[in-house]
């Protein structure tokens, strides 16, 4: 189901919004929202998976039997605090980045945003807005990106090699940013593109912030899965287990790959109930 003809090339939240609810009624699609899935197990007799879910609205737990079970948590679905020391001891509030909502109740406090990827980034440019006195603590290096340039390379790497895009994209972004190791961030070895296929660490898409920190607005501080929860195979063969098991967003492959994911899986799943 393609966007309207209308739509801009970055389309806007409420558009996206609305969207995917055309989505949902257009193909008839009834999601059941609150749900914590706490297991999943294959039931070799029945040849079904059995996946129980936490209602978080009624307190109960239900269970759901299929013939197929997509895995669509994506990449970066678990958060993580490090234990730093004398953190147990900080009065202050110490939040992870996904409980983030905005910057409203830190208005004229002083914070400080630990790490300098895409989410500590734009919540640091929110926190700014909202009236925040923000730090920024840069440990590794870090590709910056605008999102043309992000949406550029995506395009190339479909008939160019990475290599030759990372070279053309760097020096675009080098051209637009200029030296950024003046303020503390520095770039990798390795391209940006290069870096998200062999790593998933994705660049930094600009949104604002890098401006913030020239200006000093912002300081700066300088079977299917493995045990880390990613699939065993490498791409493109990642997206399919065995019995029925899928799992989408897990490529390193920008949205690009999510589509080829759902895409793949969806056929696959159409072909083995329909027949060949």
């Amino acid at each position: 189901m393609p966007f309207p003809l209308s739509a801009p090339t970055f389309v806007p939240k409420n558009m996206f919004v609305q969207y995917v609810q055309n989505y949902v009624y257009h193909y008839n699609v009834d999601p059941l929202y609150q749900r914590s899935v706490e297991s999943a197990w294959y039931d070799r007799i029945e040849q079904r998976w059995v996946v129980t879910a936490k209602n978080r609205v009624l307190g109960l737990v239900e269970e759901y039997v299929c013939e197929f079970l997509v895995v669509a948590t994506g990449e970066n679905s678990e958060g993580f605090i490090p234990n730093v020391y004398g953190l147990d001891t900080f009065k202050g509030l110490v939040i992870h980045s996904s409980e983030y909502e905005n910057g409203k109740k830190f208005r004229n406090k002083d914070v400080l945003v630990v790490g300098a990827g895409n989410s500590g980034m734009e919540i640091a440019y929110d926190l700014y807005n909202w009236g925040a006195q923000t730090s920024i603590v840069v440990r590794s290096p870090v590709h910056v990106l605008t999102k043309e340039l992000v949406q550029l390379g995506m395009y190339l790497l479909k008939y160019i090699p990475c290599t030759f895009v990372d070279k053309m994209v760097l020096m675009l972004s080098k051209f637009l940013y200029g030296d950024l190791g003046r303020y503390g961030i520095q770039r990798p070895f390795k391209g940006p593109f290069w870096l998200k296929q062999e790593t998933g660490r994705s660049p930094v898409i600009d949104v604002g912030t890098v401006s913030k920190i020239k200006t000093r607005d912002n300081k700066d501080d300088g079977g299917l899965f493995n045990e880390n929860g990613m699939p065993k195979h490498k791409s493109p063969n990642h997206w399919k287990g065995e019995n029925g098991l899928y799992c989408v967003g897990f490529a390193s492959a920008w949205l690009f790959g999510i589509s080829n994911d759902a895409k793949n899986i969806a056929n696959d799943i159409s072909q083995i109930v329909h027949g060949n």
